[in-house]
């Protein structure tokens, strides 16, 4: 059973269709190893066990007359606290929306569920998403499996740390700037930033409707194209026969370079290598696209963020934590025309990428530029929590603004992750590259 604990989704998926586990067994197996660890709390906001038992059972006994719905039928995963679940209080981790019930699921969620999947409980995250840290000092800070004296990355970092220290085998976030994927490196995790629109938001706590995608964390590629299918109520990507023989990359040198740590650096020039060493072809490119989105960055998210939550925010500004709060706040600075503006230059700026990247399969980058910053260093020290949090969604952004999905995959090096970027709706066959790529960076 301890195996479990380390093993893909859909490993214990074909367990289960091979009778070999029982999918009761498993779900309480994972409630059992959550109720007994040290860190569940900082990890998980709230278990659902009452509904995951029942959904076990029915998974049991779909598997047993040979009526599986998916291959994850019968498999247990994590959500992200900002997913609504039916009667069970949804918070996105923040005070301003303490004790918030809703009466249905996330359309993802009921996807999902129909697909047999079995929700074990809601995750920790970033207050309403907004910060790439996962410090959460209003609600709980995960640390990262790698250094538990540091962040886990955010938002979804509860997401990332049930899977990474195996109180799930796979985990539901959201990505509006990177938080999913960097939370995924930084614990040596799998993630997928679909296609804006790909995936449906109803239900889902919103920060900026324009970027809010929802993708999965796992341990694997193929984890990651089950439950993207599974969550779309479509069928998965074929990921046999994947190669990266011949497949065209450019490294993208526009600010994705700059600045990186030691640790990201090396990983990053070794994961090339190996990908060189399995046939893949890699040139580089530096595009002014980058540059001219990304200078958008403050009056798109702060902007727009604040517009969401504007009201609630005056209404009890002292229920958040100060850093989050000024954050959103900022946006108040801005008008609709600066908004209006700043998205000509996005979308002339995604016209030009497009053009740009057309001969090439994927763009690369590391997926952070840092490794995860000291917990109690980012809660005394604000010059050091601004550098952090600029920091640290730095290379992820990238891919928001400019649209598109994004994966990235574990190195080999703890907390350093390699990002590919491909055009948008185009997971599919980033799936089949990543599930290539996963294989040359073991």
């Amino acid at each position: 059973m301890q195996d479990w604990q380390k093993m893909t989704a859909a490993e214990l998926g074909r367990g289960i269709e091979a009778g070999r586990i029982d999918p009761v067994e498993l779900t309480d197996h994972f409630l059992s190893a959550i109720d007994a660890h040290e860190f569940s709390p900082r990890i998980y906001a709230r278990l659902t066990p009452e509904r995951a038992r029942a959904e076990a059972l029915a998974a049991r006994e779909r598997a047993v007359i040979g009526l599986r719905r998916s291959p994850l039928d019968g498999v247990p995963i994590s959500w992200k606290d900002l997913f609504d679940t039916a009667g069970v209080v949804t918070e996105a981790g923040t005070n301003l929306l303490k004790r918030r019930t809703p009466d249905r699921d996330a359309v993802v969620l009921r996807n999902a569920t129909m697909a047999g999947t079995v929700c074990l409980g809601k995750t920790h995250l970033s207050e309403l998403a907004f910060s790439g840290l996962g410090l959460n000092p209003s609600t709980a800070s995960p640390p990262c499996v790698n250094n538990h004296d540091a962040v886990a990355g955010g938002s979804s970092s509860g997401a990332a740390t049930s899977v990474a220290f195996g109180l799930a085998p796979a985990a539901i976030g959201s990505d509006t700037g990177g938080s999913v994927r960097l939370p995924a490196a930084w614990n040596d995790l799998v993630g997928l930033k679909t296609t804006s629109g790909l995936l449906s938001l109803d239900g889902a706590v919103p920060l900026i409707n324009e970027f809010d995608t929802v993708g999965p964390l796992t341990r694997s590629v193929e984890d990651a194209a089950l439950l993207t299918a599974i969550m779309g109520n479509r069928a998965a990507p074929d990921l046999c026969g994947a190669s990266l023989k011949g497949r065209r990359f450019a490294v993208l040198t526009t600010i994705a370079m700059d600045d990186l740590a030691p640790e990201p650096a090396a990983a990053f020039a070794s994961a090339l290598d190996r990908l060189r060493d399995a046939g893949a072809e890699i040139s580089e490119i530096d595009h002014p696209a980058v540059s001219d989105s990304m200078a958008q960055s403050l009056v798109l998210y702060s902007g727009t963020a604040y517009g969401i939550w504007r009201d609630a925010i005056k209404a009890n500004p002292d229920a958040m934590f100060h850093q989050i709060r000024t954050r959103f706040q900022k946006g108040a600075d801005f008008t609709a025309d600066d908004l209006s503006a700043a998205w000509q230059v996005v979308y002339r700026a995604r016209a030009s990428w497009a053009q740009a990247v057309a001969g090439v399969d994927a763009v690369l980058l590391p997926a952070s530029p840092i490794l995860p910053p000291d917990h109690d260093r980012l809660l005394s020290d604000h010059a050091y929590y601004e550098q952090a949090n600029l920091m640290a969604l730095r290379n992820t952004r990238i891919g928001n603004l400019l649209g598109g999905c994004s994966l990235t995959l574990p190195t080999g090096t703890p907390s350093c992750g390699l990002m590919m970027m491909a055009p948008p709706l185009a997971e599919s066959a980033l799936l089949r590259l990543g599930a290539a790529a996963e294989r040359a960076l073991a």
